[in-house]
């Protein structure tokens, strides 16, 4: 079968890494101009004049990122399967719509408001009480697009930085850890989940994912169970769907927000589960069966960010798996990441601070189970 992929970044080269053994091949539509999957058949199409060429090549229609233009992706549906539906993109798209959902459909969420002037941000941070974070409706991610206001009178300053008529104001949250799920639902509507993962980020970008979570207690992981399922059966989604959030010292857990895509916080599935997000992506919007989202071990993935490390030096830690996506270095760029496997999360959190230390700017994790 011959899989079309609206995009051609790191996420859609894995995609295809994992569909070349299901005898699948892959023709990516670039809109941006900047592809960098480096694999399959890439089609650069800034103006939708290569659109039709690209629709006849392909049997069906996925997406590595969510930032496509509704329109286009409706336009495909017309003509082509497309898996996840243009709905789902929609919604991801715009956080007042991906909000409204949570509170529909009882997912809790933090605390917040919409506002589309400086003052109407002031008066937010006042009402909800700082810090707050205000992040712009569309287009942000990775960070962008967002402030952090520790006084209401920063408001007209964070308006300006984040230059978008119509911002997210988010109360502050006191939580225990940012953690995530992933779930994958097929065409039949069967859906499986992998294990929670939690995950640190540094700058607005993810640095570390480790899972399956020692310390989780299995009614934690049946309320993000519960949550995503109910998304997945709302929008009748087909794919991998990524869920963050937070949770609190209570256990609970507060939705953040939501990706219809393969997840770099599902990296660790690669080396680390029965059956990778991706190959499960694959199988599901080809319609057949999901396979075993289960931990082989505890694992964690490591974003190597803006430059590289030494590979000889990587490799040679045991049982470390470095996954380059062949592209230049430049600062806050994703270029590769490394999953770690152990037999045990003692042995597993040494190796990733030997990991850490070999990556030129990495953090040291700051994991902590009890």
């Amino acid at each position: 079968m011959n899989i079309g992929v609206l995009g051609a970044g790191q996420l859609g080269r894995m995609l295809a890494l994992a569909g070349y053994p299901l005898a699948n091949r892959f023709t990516f539509l670039d809109t941006t101009g900047h592809p960098s999957a480096g694999i399959g058949d890439v089609m650069i199409d800034t103006d939708r004049r290569h659109l039709e060429a690209f629709l006849a090549k392909v049997d069906l229609v996925t997406y590595e990122f969510e930032h496509l233009p509704v329109s286009l992706v409706r336009a495909i549906e017309e003509v082509k399967p497309v898996f996840p539906s243009s709905e789902a993109i929609r919604v991801c798209q715009n956080r007042a719509e991906e909000k409204a959902l949570f509170d529909r459909l009882g997912i809790p969420t933090p605390a917040y408001r919409l506002v589309e002037h400086a003052d109407e941000l002031e008066a937010a941070a006042r009402e909800l009480g700082c810090p707050v974070v205000a992040k712009s409706v569309t287009e942000g991610y990775d960070g962008k697009g967002q402030a952090v206001l520790r006084d209401p009178g920063e408001a007209h300053d964070a308006w300006r930085s984040i230059n978008h008529p119509k911002l997210i104001v988010e109360a502050f949250v006191d939580f225990v850890r940012e953690v995530s799920i992933i779930a994958v639902r097929g065409r039949d509507g069967e859906v499986v989940f992998y294990p929670m993962a939690e995950n640190q980020h540094v700058d607005g970008i993810l640095r570390y994912s480790i899972a399956p979570l020692p310390d989780l207690d299995d009614s934690v992981q049946q309320t993000a169970d519960g949550y995503i399922r109910t998304l997945l059966d709302e929008l009748d989604y087909v794919g991998v769907l990524t869920l963050e959030l937070f949770q609190t010292r209570d256990g609970g857990l507060l939705a953040n927000e939501m990706a219809p895509r393969v997840h770099n916080s599902g990296h660790w599935t690669m080396d680390g589960a029965v059956t990778s997000q991706f190959e499960n992506h694959l199988r599901a919007i080809q319609g057949l069966p999901l396979g075993d989202t289960a931990a082989r071990m505890p694992t964690c993935m490591v974003n190597v960010i803006g430059r590289e490390g030494d590979p000889v030096a990587i490799l040679a830690l045991p049982d470390a798996h470095l996954h380059r996506y062949d592209k230049s270095e430049r600062a806050g760029r994703k270029l590769a990441h490394v999953n770690l496997v152990a037999p045990t999360v003692d042995a597993l959190l040494s190796k990733v601070r030997a990991c850490a230390a070999l990556l030129p700017d990495a953090p040291p994790p700051s994991f902590s189970f009890e």
